[in-house]
């Protein structure tokens, strides 16, 4: 291989695809802004990561591209249709190789960057700090047991590991939510959720259907989402009178959110709701992604605009919702 021009890298070195046993990862940078390039060089070896490349988003674009590194930091502040086809050729070339990619934008260019990068998962920061990009490279390492995390505060391992496990409970509640309520012959299993007897959740035997058949129980329709934005603008005026931090609960506010988006048939973009979530971008889009691998958010590309994409309430998390608003409903009569 020869060696890059100085307009492609100010350093690269050949790498082996794949490192033996205890060798330090391959991590390949790509950013424009010099000082940024040297700034994402420094985080990354603090991380312990071995950097074979760092160069400008440009070369993404070269005929002969070189092999990414097993992880892949990329710098795209802007957005412009060399940028979108740079960003699309990576997207496809880390999802084919397996890469991880950690793409770091602006708020003006998230949708785009989003929309043009649908096969490679990547992890999204939003102008983010050098802790924002510390804590993606630790997410990255959890994932490789055999590793081990080096100079991630203990105090952001414990927010991961935390974020991780509330999307996972949530989950679950939501799941529990899809089912009617228990009724006779049903047992409370040992966790306090209640388990139907029936084999298949989302059907009951005490249906219309005299013949002791299972009958699919009808999921109730989503509240009136003038009633879910009330709840939404009561939420946001507690931060009038309080420290908004007091009551940050993203996953519940993009839930609100996406469910008066659906009643009124609208579409959310990805930077619209994580203004709904009521927390910085860069968190809102970690909780979107781990509200998405737990599958209550799934992603919506726009038939007629590939460059573009949206984020829905799964089929799950919109019957969990209806039954949710449906079981408040039900209180409320019972109090009058």
């Amino acid at each position: 291989m020869s060696p890059p021009r100085p307009e492609q890298a100010d350093f690269a070195y050949a790498a082996p695809a794949n490192d033996a046993a205890g060798l330090p990862m391959a991590l390949s940078i790509f950013a424009d802004r010099l000082h940024l390039r040297a700034e994402l060089r420094e985080d990354a070896q603090a991380a312990g990561f071995r950097v074979t490349e760092a160069s400008g988003v440009a070369s993404l674009l070269g005929c002969k591209a070189r092999a990414l590194g097993e992880v892949v930091l990329l710098d795209c502040p802007e957005i412009d249709g060399a940028a979108l086809a740079a960003l699309a050729r990576l997207d496809m070339r880390a999802a084919h190789c397996g890469a991880h990619l950690i793409v770091s934008t602006s708020v003006d260019a998230l949708d785009d960057v989003f929309a043009c990068m649908d096969q490679s998962n990547p992890q999204i920061l939003v102008d983010p700090t050098r802790a924002d990009r510390m804590i993606a490279l630790g997410r990255v390492l959890m994932r490789f047991p055999n590793l081990r995390l080096r100079e991630i505060a203990e105090e952001d391992r414990v927010l991961l590991l935390r974020l991780t496990e509330q999307v996972g409970k949530i989950a679950e509640r939501l799941d529990r939510l899809r089912s009617p309520r228990p009724g006779l012959g049903e047992t409370a299993g040992e966790d306090g959720a209640f388990r139907f007897e029936a084999p298949r959740r989302g059907y009951s035997g005490d249906g219309d259907d005299s013949s002791g058949r299972l009958v699919r129980s009808t999921r109730p329709p989503l509240p009136d989402p003038r009633l879910v934005r009330r709840i939404i603008r009561q939420r946001q005026l507690r931060a009038r009178f309080f420290d908004g931090d007091l009551f940050a609960d993203p996953a519940w506010d993009m839930l609100l959110d996406l469910t008066a988006a659906r009643a009124e048939h609208t579409r959310v973009s990805v930077t619209s709701l994580c203004i709904a979530s009521a927390v910085p971008p860069t968190t809102a889009l970690r909780w979107i992604g781990q509200m998405t691998e737990a599958g209550l958010f799934e992603r919506v590309e726009d038939e007629a605009d590939r460059r573009r994409a949206f984020i829905a309430l799964s089929e799950g998390a919109a019957d969990a919702m209806a039954r949710y608003f449906a079981e408040l409903d039900k209180d409320a009569a019972r109090l009058v």
